[in-house]
């Protein structure tokens, strides 16, 4: 039986093929190496609203050229925020012996110290911009790479593979990893509150960590990110702002769940709906990157933060 996260991850390809990112063999190619079958691959889609298949496959609606196979989005727009301060990649211990590897950005004067999680292709250029801007608006920041383990994202030249690796990791080890990234930005941010903010897969990994009995984050922004089954928040002090898109009936389904959830817990929280906007709105790198959506939430990020962790 698939996992909840691997399944997540299947249904991000499909959902990338009916709308038009990718043709269907390269879809079909994508969920072959998250394990699922032929028949299994072809009704997914289907469930998902993509075309039946054709000879060629045909150009999207929207006009948009299919993204290449080899998964690196093409850019759509300017990133929101301030410039961004540089990254320096670090490794540090992780659980067992372990060897993570991240993305670190030093604030000039921190008001606090955030943990950034990647979206499913891994730690790249964008989640490192993040850090960058988090650290250019007076927040030291870690973007910690999921797949340390396997030799870090760089090890995969294939963006799908590395996909593909993140469906076979289990949540107690994505735990255990984040845990140690906490634990590493304690060291380098002295007293500073902790926050964390995470994007798709990421915003999932949020709210994992959230239901992990993890006391020590002060508060936390999970983008767009699927709600784990049976979530309990009851171990977590942190002040929630759940970030959700209009134009994302897939992950909202989880929302009201999420609300729920932070509701028993008696959770500081709010849960912001940004109208016009579909999954991924702020990935200034995919073809989905909604600018006005975009700084809108930047601007409650921020907001958020100012008030949670400075």
């Amino acid at each position: 039986m698939m996992s909840p996260f691997k399944r997540y991850l299947a249904e991000e390809v499909a959902l990338d093929h009916a709308e038009g990112l990718i043709p269907r063999r390269e879809a079909l190619r994508r969920l072959g190496l998250l394990g699922l079958t032929l028949p299994a691959a072809g009704a997914l889609l289907a469930a998902c609203g993509a075309d039946p298949p054709t000879a060629t496959p045909a150009t999207p609606a929207t006009g948009m050229t299919p993204a290449p196979t080899s998964a690196q989005p093409s850019p759509s727009g300017t990133p929101v925020g301030p410039s961004p301060l540089p990254t320096e990649a670090i490794t540090f211990p992780g659980p067992q012996g372990a060897a993570l590897q991240g993305a670190w950005a030093a604030a000039a004067s921190p008001k606090g110290a955030v943990l950034v999680i990647h979206e499913n292709r891994g730690l790249n250029d964008h989640t490192r911009s993040v850090a960058g801007r988090l650290a250019a608006s007076g927040y030291s920041a870690l973007a910690l790479d999921l797949l340390s383990r396997d030799g870090g994202t760089a090890a995969f030249t294939d963006t799908a593979q590395a996909t593909a690796k993140l469906g076979e990791i289990t949540p107690e080890q994505f735990v255990a990893d984040m845990k140690a990234a906490l634990g590493e930005l304690q060291n380098r941010a002295t007293g500073a509150k902790l926050g964390m903010v995470g994007f798709c897969f990421g915003g999932g990994m949020t709210w994992l960590l959230l239901s992990s009995n993890e006391p020590r984050l002060a508060s936390a922004v999970p983008f767009y990110g699927p709600l784990p089954a049976g979530a309990d928040m009851t171990g977590t002090k942190a002040a929630v702002l759940g970030v959700y898109a209009e134009q994302d009936d897939r992950v909202n389904a989880t929302r009201d769940a999420a609300r729920a959830a932070l509701e028993k817990a008696g959770l500081t929280h709010e849960i912001a709906t940004f109208k016009g906007a579909g999954h991924a709105f702020f990935n200034d790198t995919g073809q989905r990157f909604n600018p006005a959506a975009a700084a809108q939430a930047w601007d409650r990020l921020l907001d958020w933060f100012g008030t949670h962790l400075s």
